[in-house]
């Protein structure tokens, strides 16, 4: 790895936010299994937690947990008021 040494220039890495955060992804869709429909149920609480903690409006929120051949599938989906929220809500997550 390089270091940067006084007598060089340094680089700039700047990029105007509005190109990253363009609100238009304001969604997350979710979907994983999970052994028990207890644990689909526990893990759609903690996401439900997370969004409502990341939202400046109501988010909204449509799921779904059915049978799945090796247990409960968990299919969700979460919409925001903004792309700032989806974000913050996806970092909280991980």
């Amino acid at each position: 790895m390089a270091e940067c040494k006084a007598n060089e220039s340094p680089m700039c890495c700047c990029v105007d936010v509005g190109t990253i955060i363009d609100n238009s992804d304001c969604a997350v869709d979710f979907s994983q299994v999970y052994a028990t429909q207890s644990e689909a149920e526990d893990a759609l609480a903690y996401l439900t937690s997370k969004a409502r903690a990341a939202e400046s409006e109501p988010c909204q929120i449509t799921s779904e947990i059915k049978p799945a051949a090796d247990g409960y599938e968990l299919v969700a989906r979460f919409d925001f008021s903004c792309q700032a929220e989806t974000m913050i809500f996806q970092l909280s997550t991980r």
